[in-house]
């Protein structure tokens, strides 16, 4: 096995065993960063955004290709740059967290909880409505902060990772709609569309190889209701887990601000419970051991 593929089978590893560094993570140094550049580089303007975004995206295939060039402990390298790019284990110790809570009848705490994983506004929600926020969040996020990463670092290694995980980043800080991001973050948005459009379609055949009793069900709602989501890559992995669980995912989400979204309904079973949320987890980990064998199959290839 050549050092790329063992390095992400190891660095996937890592992360199931581990989970994210609890101190000085990488991604939150990078995170530090970008905000302190936002500071001279922002401006209501697209160009702005293009500007901030190829600085810091550059910046981080630079470091890759840095990484890839190191002639000794290569699998290593990529096993240290796997393990900090993925956020597959944290995401579902966040999930198990809320389904404890949930078990235990806080449902104050839960609201509470669930806020880690997402920015809707949380403070009214039913236990049914905190389960369907959360099994949405294991849903996308196996696909951006799992699947999506193993594919680049598949195909182009330290430096995919690296790009791929900025990218993301950078989506999530000021890839928004609203009056201050609405230019300046569509660089950011639209770069993160196109670099997790083969990581979300892997991530649904991996739910229907996943689950083949449910494949049916699962390949049905993605192609009758993935088009209908917000988000290019987003609907494709809600709705194949919507259909993988017999349930149904999208409605009405309320955000801080008073900004109201009514999101196109994915899958026909029925409304969400809380023992949902350990299945769903169930579900993300056998897309994330597929999304592992098959990186490592691709690096091998490269």
């Amino acid at each position: 096995m050549n050092p790329r593929a063992a390095g992400l089978l190891i660095g996937y590893a890592a992360d199931r065993l581990l989970g994210d560094p609890q101190r000085w993570h990488p991604v939150a140094g990078f995170g530090a960063l970008a905000t302190r550049l936002e500071r001279i580089s922002y401006g209501d303007s697209r160009g702005r955004g293009v500007l901030h975004e190829a600085v810091l995206v550059g910046g981080a295939v630079g470091l890759g290709l840095a990484v890839d060039r190191v002639p000794v402990a290569r699998t290593a390298l990529v096993a240290a740059t796997t393990w900090v790019v993925l956020g597959g284990r944290s995401l579902e110790r966040e999930a198990d967290a809320v389904h404890a809570l949930l078990a235990a009848g806080d449902l104050p705490g839960a609201r509470v909880r669930v806020r880690r994983l997402v920015g809707r506004d949380t403070e009214h929600l039913d236990a049914s409505e905190i389960s369907r926020a959360v099994v949405e969040s294991v849903a996308e996020n196996t696909s951006d902060a799992v699947v999506a990463p193993l594919v680049w670092g598949g195909l182009l290694g330290p430096v995919g990772l690296l790009g791929y995980r900025a990218a993301n980043t950078l989506d999530a800080m000021v890839g928004h709609r609203n009056s201050r991001y609405e230019r300046f973050g569509w660089a950011a948005a639209r770069l993160d569309d196109v670099v997790n459009l083969p990581g979300s379609r892997l991530s649904g055949l991996l739910v229907l190889v996943g689950d083949p009793a449910r494949a049916p069900h699962a390949w049905r709602a993605w192609r009758r209701d993935a088009a209908a989501h917000p988000s290019p890559n987003g609907g494709v992995v809600e709705a194949a887990f919507a259909g993988a669980l017999g349930i149904r995912l999208g409605g009405t989400n309320r955000y801080y601000g008073d900004r109201t979204e009514h999101r196109a309904v994915l899958g026909d079973g029925r409304p969400t419970e809380p023992g949902d949320i350990p299945a769903a987890n169930r579900l993300a980990r056998r897309v994330g051991i597929g999304a592992a064998l098959v990186s490592a199959w691709i690096a091998r290839r490269r």
